[in-house]
């Protein structure tokens, strides 16, 4: 067997993977495959992942560590013109998800996201030598353009690699980037600010040139690195491409028939009608509002409390980092006892805690405070919601639809969240919007709710009929609508 693995696989192996399931290989087989290939793809696919999306969000809120450090002075923006300057980033970011996510096993995954991640670094370089409001404003739209593609294009992009009940925590790793860049981004905002004044830019100005460099570089190494499907997988033996192939079908990750996966309009029309989808969505909408305002305003956030300059940078690091612990600590839970409803649930009523902290006190140690579990609650919200909505969609299409959908409310959230922090509820009490993250707290533990019981209906539904009749019977090609797909709650 050893033989088999690292060489050549036997002619059983090699017979089409259609028609593989799990006793196509020995026990034996299948305890050796399991420790080898699901690391292999842990080492080589889930960084690069991972980095994609700390840059991203990196690059994208690192405005806000920018503001604090006397960018909004310096270009004479107000509050308003603020605001504007991150809506302008979310439109074309929203407009591209749906395309993006469409064409992305076409064009190639190991073509479009390093290139979407190489482009937008440029972009993100050139906000340092902006010199007015306008310069910036140009910068955010092709920034929001270029970037838009991205989180749903690397869920989806997993799904071609790991099995369903496998994906979350995947996920949640690179989206625990997105803490983490909180946490990094202040850490790095402060080193930067060290070299204020050189060659003539100011300290925000450099936070823009370094970051973006970065970007730039490391998506022109991933051209090199990243693979297009596990079928070219480099460092896949043969034995070990048909294991995960096998898996990913039996496990209905992807179509058993690859023509199946095809581009088809009514898979379109059929992810728009399933309920589960916008279950799933609306909560993804309210998520999008407290993550993002988050995001963006947390330094602002924390300076209001009393902490200047490089101190509110500094500050603004620990409520992150815990974030980023306990959302891979939730996505291990989720993914071994396959809850993605409860941890959503879970963490809503954490974010609901938070909000309802700040909006009671006054005290700045308590608001500070508030900030672990509204943040922490919001960052491991997202992943068990985004991993919920593709785990629950088939085929390929439905899916790409289905993980668009909830990235287009997700960031339509993000837009709302720039005017609540914004503009429309002022500083340091930010009290519409704290009301408003309350509300929505309540809606994330409301709407996944309903789904579970939705879902726990259909798959007994399902089991009912399953018992009446064979596969043979059942008409090919309801994907997700089949009887033999069971939900993943």
């Amino acid at each position: 067997m050893a033989e088999t693995l690292q060489g050549s696989p036997t002619p059983d192996h090699m017979k089409d993977v259609d028609e593989l399931n799990d006793d196509e290989f020995s026990d034996a087989e299948q305890a050796l495959l399991e420790g080898t290939v699901w690391r292999k793809l842990d080492r080589w696919v889930l960084p690069v992942c991972t980095m994609f999306y700390l840059l991203s969000f990196l690059d994208r809120s690192n405005v806000a560590n920018a503001r604090v450090a006397g960018m909004q002075t310096d270009l004479k923006m107000s509050n308003y013109e603020y605001s504007v300057a991150l809506t302008v980033t979310y439109v074309p970011y929203i407009a591209a998800e749906f395309p993006s996510n469409l064409l992305l096993k076409y064009v190639g995954p190991d073509l479009m996201l390093p290139a979407m991640v190489t482009l937008w670094g440029l972009v993100a370089t050139l906000q340092g030598v902006v010199t007015n409001y306008s310069g910036l404003l140009a910068c955010r739209f092709f920034l929001g353009l270029m970037e838009g593609g991205l989180f749903p294009g690397l869920v989806l992009y997993l799904s071609f690699f790991y099995p369903r009940d496998r994906l979350q925590i995947r996920v949640a790793t690179f989206f625990a980037a997105a803490s983490l860049s909180g946490a990094f981004s202040g850490l790095l905002a402060a080193a930067i600010m060290e070299i204020n004044g050189k060659a003539g830019k100011p300290g925000w100005a450099w936070i823009f040139i370094l970051e973006g460099i970065f970007t730039f570089v490391f998506g022109f190494i991933a051209f090199f690195i990243l693979p297009r499907s596990p079928e070219q997988a480099r460092f896949f033996t043969p034995t070990e491409r048909a294991y995960v192939l096998s898996k990913l079908k039996l496990g209905g990750a992807v179509a058993r028939d690859v023509e199946k996966d095809g581009f088809s309009w009514i898979e379109v029309v059929n992810a728009l009608k399933s309920p589960h989808i916008w279950l799933l969505a609306v909560p993804l909408f309210f998520n999008g509002t407290t993550l993002f305002g988050l995001a963006y305003f947390e330094p602002t956030i924390v300076a209001g409390l009393g902490y200047t300059g490089n101190r509110a940078q500094l500050m603004s690091v620990p409520p992150f980092a815990t974030a980023f612990v306990c959302s891979m600590i939730s996505a291990v839970v989720s993914d071994r006892y396959r809850c993605r409803g409860l941890t959503t649930i879970f963490f809503s009523v954490l974010s609901l805690i938070g909000f309802a902290m700040f909006l009671g006190n006054k005290s700045s140690h308590i608001r500070y405070g508030s900030l672990f579990l509204s943040i922490t609650g919001a960052y491991c919200t997202a992943p068990a919601l985004s991993t919920w909505l593709a785990n629950n969609s088939a085929p390929h299409v439905r899916r790409a639809t289905a993980v668009a959908i909830g990235f287009i409310m997700t960031n339509s959230g993000g837009i709302l969240a720039t005017w609540l922090l914004g503009s429309l509820s002022p500083a340091p009490n930010y009290t519409k919007a704290t009301v408003t993250s309350v509300i929505m707290s309540v809606g994330m533990i409301v709407f996944p709710a309903l789904n579970l019981v939705y879902l726990s209906r259909q798959n007994r539904d399902k089991s009912e009929k399953r018992q009446a009749m064979t596969k043979e019977e059942e008409p090919a090609g309801l994907g997700d609508r089949s009887v033999w797909f069971e939900y993943n709650l």
